[in-house]
C-alpha cells in the first residue's frame, strides 16, 4: 500500500485510478477531434487545450470516486464496476454542463459531451475488461508472511482470502503458541534460517500474530528481516491498515499511545477545516434554504408537532449542543425517553421516511457547523443517555470526542446504520481510525464517498 497524506491506498487501485485518468483524458480529446472533424474545422494544437481536458478528465475521476468505482466490490465484479461507471460518468457530465453554463466560451465541453461520455464509457470497461483478471490476481498483491499460527493468524488468512485483499500470505510460521489454530503453519525450529526463507519467498512483509508476545518474539530474526529490507508491523497496526478501522480486540493504551497518529499538526489542519466549514455551511445553507423550507412545511402537514427536531447531543470533549434536524419522527417518539431507531420503526413518519432515505433531514445541521458546534466531516454526535452506556460498555467509547462530531463521517462511509451496542462498537473503531489519521484529505474523500451513500442508500433509518 501506499501511504497517502496518513491514509493507505492499496497500489492496484492506486495504479488503476491513474490510468482511468489518463484515458479519461484520451477521451475527452478523442471526442473534441470527432466534434471538431464533423464541423469541418481545424482542432488546432494540443497546447491550446490541455488545462480543459485535464479539466473535464478530473470532474468525471472526481465522480467515479465518489460512486464508489474504486470500492472493494467495484474491483471485484465487473458488472458492479460498469453500473458504477455509468452512473459516475453520468454525473461528471451533468457537472460539466452546468459549468460551461457558468462559464460560457471559456470551455469547449458543451458540443462534445455526448460523445466524451461515450468514449469515457468505452475506454474505461475496456480498460477493466483487460485488467480485471491481473487486479484479480495475486499481480498487485503484497506478499506477506505471518509469524503465528493462533487465533490471529487464522483472522488474517480470513482477511487475505477475500477477493478484494490487497495482500497474500505465502507462509504461516508456529512460534511457541499453546494452541495451533492454522494447520498448515511451519514449526519455527524446522526453519534453520529465517531471514533467508523470508527472502527465497519474496516476502515484502512480516506480520507479527502471536497471542502472546513476552519472550516470544525472535528478535534476532525479525532484526536480520528487517535490515534486508522487509517491512515488519504488529497485527494491530496491520489491521488498521487494511480494513480502515482500530480494531478493538486487540490494541491496549499503550499501542494508541506509541503508533502513528494524533499528530500535533492537526492544529493546521483544524484551522483549514474550520475554514471549510464556514465557507460550505453559508453557501449550503444558502442554496438548500427553499428545500428545507419547502420540506418543513410538508413535515407540518403529514403530521402533528413541530417541523424541527431539537435534541441534546455530545460533542467536542464531552461538551452537549442542541442539535438540529428535520422531523422525521412522530412528535411524542421519545416520550419514554431516547431509543435506538429500528429498521422499520413505526415511529417514522410517511414524509420522514422519504426524507431519510434521502438525508434530506440532515441538511439543518448545517446550521450547527456554521455555529462551530459539529464539522461537516466527523463521528456522529450521540445523545448523552447512550453515551454514559457506550462507555461503560466499550473501551476507549470516549476517546471518540477528541475530534469535533460531523454530519458524515468514516463510519457512516464504511458501516451500514448502527442501532445497538454491537453496531456502536464496530463503528467506534471506524471513528477511531478517523479520529487518529485525520487530515484534510481524508476529510476529502469522506466527503466523496458520501455521494455513494446517499445514492445507494445503504441502511438508511
Amino acid at each position: 500500500m501506499i501511504r497517502l497524506f496518513k491514509h493507505y491506498i492499496p497500489h492496484a487501485v492506486l495504479l488503476l485510478g491513474l490510468l482511468d485518468l489518463a484515458l479519461l483524458v484520451v477521451a475527452s480529446e478523442l471526442a473534441w477531434q470527432l466534434r471538431a472533424a464533423q464541423i469541418g474545422m481545424d482542432p488546432g494544437p494540443l497546447s491550446e487545450r490541455w488545462i480543459p481536458l485535464i479539466g473535464s478528465a478530473l470532474v468525471v475521476w472526481l465522480a467515479m470516486i465518489s460512486v464508489g468505482v474504486y470500492g472493494p466490490l467495484a474491483l471485484r465484479s465487473l458488472r458492479f464496476a460498469g453500473a458504477r461507471l455509468l452512473v459516475a460518468i453520468s454525473l461528471g457530465i451533468i457537472a460539466l454542463a452546468f459549468v460551461d453554463f457558468v462559464l460560457p466560451g471559456q470551455t469547449f465541453w458543451r458540443s462534445t459531451l455526448l460523445y466524451a461520455m461515450a468514449f469515457a464509457a468505452l475506454v474505461l470497461v475496456a480498460d477493466r475488461l483487460l485488467l480485471n483478471s491481473v487486479i484479480g490476481s495475486s499481480a498487485f498483491r503484497r506478499r506477506v508472511l505471518v509469524l503465528g499460527a493462533g487465533d490471529r493468524a487464522q483472522r488474517l488468512r480470513a482477511l487475505g482470502d477475500r477477493p478484494e485483499s490487497g495482500f497474500a500470505i505465502v507462509s504461516y510460521i508456529a512460534m511457541s503458541e499453546p494452541e495451533r489454530v492454522v494447520e498448515e503453519a511451519i514449526a519455527r525450529d524446522a526453519i534453520h534460517d529465517l531471514g533467508r526463507f523470508v527472502e527465497n519467498l519474496g516476502v515484502s512483509e512480516v506480520v507479527l500474530a502471536l497471542q502472546e508476545r513476552r519472550n516470544a518474539l525472535p528478535l534476532k530474526d525479525l532484526l536480520r528481516i528487517k535490515t534486508k529490507g522487509v517491512h515488519v508491523n504488529d497485527f494491530s497496526s496491520f489491521l488498521e491498515r487494511e480494513t480502515g478501522r482500530v480494531d478493538l480486540d486487540t490494541v491496549n493504551p499503550s499501542w494508541l499511545i506509541f503508533s502513528d497518529g494524533f499528530s500535533s499538526g492537526r492544529m493546521l489542519s483544524s484551522a483549514i477545516k474550520r475554514v471549510f466549514d464556514i465557507a460550505a455551511s453559508v453557501v449550503l445553507l444558502t442554496l438548500s434554504a427553499p428545500v428545507i423550507a419547502l420540506f418543513a412545511l410538508l413535515v407540518k402537514f403529514d403530521s402533528e408537532g413541530p417541523a424541527f427536531f431539537r435534541q441534546q447531543r455530545v460533542g467536542l470533549y464531552g461538551e452537549t449542543f442542541h442539535l438540529v434536524k428535520l422531523r422525521s419522527m412522530q412528535a411524542d417518539a421519545e416520550k419514554d425517553g431516547a431509543q435506538w431507531a429500528s429498521e422499520d420503526d413505526p415511529r417514522i413518519t410517511r414524509i420522514g421516511r422519504f426524507i431519510r432515505t434521502l438525508r434530506i433531514d440532515e441538511l439543518p445541521q448545517t446550521w450547527c457547523v456554521l455555529m462551530g458546534q459539529m464539522s461537516f466531516v466527523g463521528p456522529r454526535p450521540e445523545v448523552p443517555k447512550f453515551v454514559d452506556d457506550l462507555q461503560e460498555e466499550i473501551p476507549f467509547y470516549g476517546e471518540r470526542h477528541m475530534v469535533k462530531p460531523g454530519i458524515t463521517g468514516w463510519a457512516q462511509i464504511n458501516f451500514p446504520y448502527g442501532a445497538s451496542i454491537e453496531d456502536s462498537r464496530k463503528k467506534l473503531e471506524y471513528d477511531l481510525y478517523y479520529a487518529k489519521n485525520y487530515t484534510p484529505f481524508l476529510d476529502f474523500v469522506i466527503l466523496l464517498q458520501t455521494v455513494r451513500v446517499i445514492l445507494w442508500p445503504e441502511g438508511a433509518r
